[in-house]
């Protein structure tokens, strides 16, 4: 059986290793760039700017490392939802946190 006429299976993408230095250089440069940032006194925005180079890392890590860039279309819907479902989570905790009556009790 010839598996080169199946639609099945999609072809292997091939990542350049430069790809990878480049990737290892950017998330090297967001490490010391959140080091950098803990250092300066933002106030309320400290933990704002540090989660926004982390989201930046996670991105990078999941584009590329996990080979999400270059697959299907469904493996990216996966992904997709499962970040809009960890936004839900969170979104529902920090609800309840709010809504606590902390210290009158």
């Amino acid at each position: 059986m010839n598996n080169a006429n199946n639609s099945s299976e999609h072809e292997q993408h091939i990542v350049s290793p430069k790809i990878y230095v480049v990737i290892l250089l950017a998330l090297l440069a967001l490490t010391a760039t959140t080091v950098a940032a803990s250092y300066v006194e933002m106030y309320v925005f400290n933990a704002v700017v540090a989660l926004a180079i982390a989201v930046l890392k996670m991105i990078l890590v999941v584009l590329f490392f996990m080979h999400i860039k270059y697959s299907t279309k469904l493996t990216k819907l996966t992904v997709i939802s499962g970040v809009f479902i960890f936004l839900g989570l969170i979104s529902m905790t920090l609800a309840d946190y709010v809504s606590r009556a902390w210290g009158r009790w």
